[in-house]
């Protein structure tokens, strides 16, 4: 990892690339000062009844780094998505880069290496990805050093990525009218997340916040930037002073109440091993379904 450096006045160019499938945004951070770039969050597309893989998503963000003539130095996932696959396997073939996500992903790999009884042969060391990055860890992109921040509760290996005046929050924050994800996965929890947002907040007003997700609260147009200062006044699960215990009643309440996510077999499956389609004894690409056993 990189030594930290000031980085606190520089403004990535961020441009966001949502997949209406599963409400995702997908992001390519470039360096102003470079050619250099990063992918977070990317997605890959399925046709879950079907058993059909396809890229077009991916393919977009393909297709712009390679219009802009960048050159792509990370591919970061800033958790174990339960929503969608990640296509960062795809994307590395073609473009390049490394592959980092949170230390904490071998918890993951465990919790979710039992769920699926996959046996001995499939490492919860966290070797399928190229980086395992710590709380307060920094990696560069091009002339620009980023911060990983370890913000668990909705997942144990979930990471808020600081790159100058931007935040890649994944799932910590929603935009202020759509709150806060669930905490309630395995590993997950409330109070945790609670803490990690308050990490996030305590970060300069102006930092520009960028989500994983949006669902268009009241029928609104899709959004995903925002400020510090916009949460902290207007989130209507975090916002103005809600204390600890209001909030972890609250989101254990709310979280009793909803579905699994429609994806979250086959994106466990698939990001625990960093993107790639688990395979059966045969090498054929196959995806478990285990009975009651989320």
């Amino acid at each position: 990892m990189s030594e930290p450096t000031a980085f606190d006045k520089i403004r990535p160019e961020v441009h966001g690339f949502f997949d209406a499938a599963t409400n995702t945004i997908s992001y390519v951070v470039h360096d102003p000062a470079s050619d250099a770039c990063a992918v977070i969050d990317s997605v890959m597309d399925i046709d879950y009844a079907a058993g059909r893989i396809t890229h077009d998503h991916a393919d977009r963000i393909i297709a712009f780094i390679r219009e802009k003539g960048w050159r792509l130095e990370w591919l970061i996932e800033t958790h174990v998505h339960a929503d969608h696959l990640s296509a960062a396997p795809y994307i590395q073939q073609r473009l390049g880069g490394k592959i980092g996500i949170g230390a904490r992903i071998t918890v993951v790999q465990d919790t979710f290496g039992k769920i699926f009884n996959e046996g001995t042969e499939f490492q919860r060391d966290g070797s399928q990805f190229d980086a395992l990055f710590e709380d307060g860890d920094t990696y560069a992109i091009g002339t620009m050093q980023a911060r990983a921040i370890h913000t668990p509760g909705h997942t144990p290996a979930c990471m808020t990525h600081v790159v100058g005046d931007a935040a890649f929050v994944g799932d910590t924050l929603f935009m202020p009218d759509g709150g806060s994800a669930r905490a309630d996965f395995p590993g997950g929890d409330a109070a945790e997340l609670y803490d990690s947002i308050q990490k996030v907040l305590a970060l300069p007003d102006e930092t520009r916040l960028f989500m994983c997700h949006d669902y268009g609260p009241n029928g609104r147009d899709i959004r995903w930037e925002t400020t510090v200062a916009e949460e902290k006044e207007h989130n209507i699960h975090v916002g103005r002073g809600t204390t600890k215990d209001q909030f972890v009643r609250f989101r254990t309440e709310r979280d009793a109440s909803l579905a699994m996510p429609k994806l979250i077999i086959p994106s466990i499956q698939v990001n625990m091993r960093a993107g790639e389609i688990p395979t059966d004894r045969s090498g054929r690409p196959m995806l478990k379904v285990p009975v009651n056993g989320l």
